[in-house]
């Protein structure tokens, strides 16, 4: 079984073909979850895995299970997968690499006329990004019981539209959520940071991720006229939120090694050139692979939103609407993940993941481990994301000695 190969080539026509829809211009992908467009991503995916001796069947929140029959039936199978949903200006790497690469390992089976003992699955997990409706990773965290499945389904995007009606719009929601046990579950991804490409390492071997938590914060003032009204007796909410900005900014340093801080989206209230903004939407994303220092710097937040509060005589609405504590991958997924980069000759190191990802929440019901493999100069969530077709090749090669060693094969 160490020489089976997997066909570089192929995954890498996947991907490209993949990355049509919703391609911009920059050579990015605009396929945000449960519109049009990822439903034609999930109508190609269905396509192929069909075409691949597959059944191809999704539950309540829209997650997408194509399995492979294995030699006995009654085991539960090993999963691998990830999402194809993306952000606004996203990369055709993020999230696809991982569902084709799971595809191209049942490719290389079929060619190869190999049966697996236990059946092997690829999953598509519905909203991983978030990006339309928050949090992410609804779809692998309904799977997992983190997330209550009618909850997930009311969830509404900016326009008012619910995740359940556009599940529903779009033909793909099913039935049942959660009651797929798994053997093992391994998912392949680009790194979405400098660090693989920087110890010139071809392979990541993924011990864990970062704990997270998101924040919304809205800050409540006065609008009045840029002119006449003086700068003692302003209520200026854009004022406030600079300081929070500042402070968001202050933490990340102060809670090094690990920590990221960022304010990713804001929103000034009346956003006119001579209106004193009267209110300001922003979000947090606080980042860190210990849960203890990941909570003090929750605390340093509130302490500093307060005060900006204070000090601007503004109204705080402030929500902790998403936490993820820290996580540690199973032993033996992450083993067999190091004996397959240890097969195929690739550099590789252990590595802490820096982003959140769909295996996060199958680690709490399954036995889980991940892949990296570099992108370029660390870049993701944009449109420019790059990697090369060899790394992304032996990332794939790593998954089916990995999906191998948990599934067994004849």
């Amino acid at each position: 079984m160490e020489n089976l190969k997997i066909d570089g080539a192929r995954l890498w026509d996947s991907l490209m073909e993949m990355a049509q829809i919703g391609a911009t211009e920059k050579g990015g992908v605009n396929r945000l979850a449960l519109t049009d467009l990822d439903r034609k991503s999930r109508d190609l995916f269905t396509r192929w895995c069909e075409a691949a001796g597959c059944t191809v069947t999704y539950d309540a929140i829209g997650n997408m299970f194509a399995r492979r029959p294995g030699r006995d039936e009654s085991l539960p199978p090993v999963m691998t997968g990830s999402h194809l949903d993306s952000q606004p200006t996203g990369g055709k790497f993020d999230g696809a690499y991982g569902v084709l690469a799971g595809l191209e390992v049942v490719r290389a089976l079929n060619d190869a006329d190999v049966e697996t003992d236990a059946p092997v699955e690829v999953v598509v997990w519905t909203n991983e990004e978030g990006s339309r409706f928050a949090p992410s990773m609804v779809g692998s965290g309904a799977y997992a019981g983190v997330f209550d499945l009618e909850e997930s389904l009311a969830i509404q995007d900016r326009d008012g539209n619910t995740l359940g009606g556009e599940l529903q719009r779009i033909g793909y929601k099913g039935e049942g959520c959660g009651n797929r046990p798994a053997t093992a579950y391994f998912e392949a991804h680009i790194e979405q940071g400098p660090i693989l490409e920087d110890q010139k390492q071809t392979i990541g071997v993924v011990s864990g991720a970062q704990g997270q938590r998101w924040y919304e914060i809205t800050l409540t003032g006065r609008e009045s006229h840029a002119g006449p009204t003086p700068m003692a007796v302003r209520r200026d909410a854009l004022v406030g939120a600079a300081s929070i900005v500042t402070a968001v900014n202050r933490i990340g340093h102060d809670f090094q090694p690990g920590a990221c801080a960022t304010v990713g989206m804001i929103e000034s209230s009346p956003n006119s050139r001579n209106v004193i903004p009267g209110e300001v939407f922003m979000t947090v994303d606080f980042r860190h692979p210990d849960d203890d220092r990941l909570a003090a710097m929750n605390d340093a937040l509130r302490a500093a939103a307060e005060e900006a509060a204070a000090a601007n005589t503004l109204e705080l609405d402030f929500n902790q609407i998403w936490s993820c504590p820290a996580t540690v991958f199973d032993a033996d997924c992450v083993g067999a993940v190091r004996k397959g980069a240890e097969i195929g000759g690739y550099a590789h190191m252990d590595i802490v993941s820096g982003a959140g990802h769909d295996a996060v929440y199958m680690a709490k019901v399954a036995p889980t481990g991940m892949i990296f493999v570099p992108c370029e100069d660390g870049i993701s969530h944009n449109e420019i994301e790059n990697a090369t077709s060899e790394d992304i090749a032996a990332g794939c090669q790593v998954l089916l000695h990995a999906i191998l060693d948990r599934a067994g094969g004849h």
